[in-house]
């Protein structure tokens, strides 16, 4: 079933035949990050298995190939206790933590392939992902955003002082800033959310009201 569509990429739902060429979006999109925390073929199985509506893929429909994809479950959220690790969170890639009848949806993870950047597909992506909150009724989407940017600068800067910059436009993050565009708000900082040394090993807990 296709979710969105343009003139040449279509949104759908993830399939289990896709879960290598899903892999590899994810080796590609996240290189910095620790082999173990990655996603893997067997990972997208059981995460498609367990919540088939929150699994989205982009196809290009000139080759068939698919190019970007997101990974979403349902959770509550308990505000006052947002912090906590990315493994945790996503039953270690599993989904074993979804709760079907959970309130918002978790933003686990969006690539790109490279070769197909720039072309506005992560924004497919998220029309599709705010599409599904709606259609399911729920209170909005939250994330554990990585400062992609933050890395580069940690030596001089502390995270609060670098996401306060991007906040008020004074830099850019590959992620954060994006997110900002996209109407998502800066809930609080995560330490040792996952490990990457692009971001510093931090989280942005980030949310999206529908």
């Amino acid at each position: 079933m296709s979710i969105s569509v343009t003139s040449r990429f279509v949104v759908v739902n993830s399939t289990p035949d896709m879960a290598a060429a899903l892999e590899r979006i994810q080796e590609l999109s996240f290189p910095d990050l620790a082999p173990l925390e990655r996603m893997q073929a067997a990972h997208y199985r059981a995460q498609i298995k367990t919540f088939p509506e929150g699994q989205l893929a982009v196809l290009d429909q000139e080759n068939g190939e698919v190019v970007a994809c997101s990974s979403d479950l349902r959770c509550e959220v308990d505000f006052a206790h947002y912090q906590h690790p990315y493994l945790e969170a996503v039953g270690h890639n599993t989904f074993s933590t979804h709760q079907p009848q959970g309130s918002w949806l978790y933003g686990a993870d969006i690539g790109v392939h490279p070769d197909y950047r720039g072309m506005r597909l992560s924004s497919l992506l998220y029309q599709a992902r705010h599409a599904l909150i709606r259609r399911l009724e729920l209170k909005g989407h939250v994330v554990g955003a990585m400062p992609k940017g933050y890395g580069a600068v940690q030596d001089q800067l502390s995270i609060e002082h670098y996401l306060l910059s991007v906040v008020r436009g004074e830099c850019r993050d590959p992620v954060v800033s994006v997110l900002l565009k996209r109407g998502y708000a800066p809930y609080g900082i995560i330490p040792d959310y996952l490990d990457d040394a692009s971001c510093g090993n931090f989280g942005i807990f980030m949310i999206w009201r529908g």
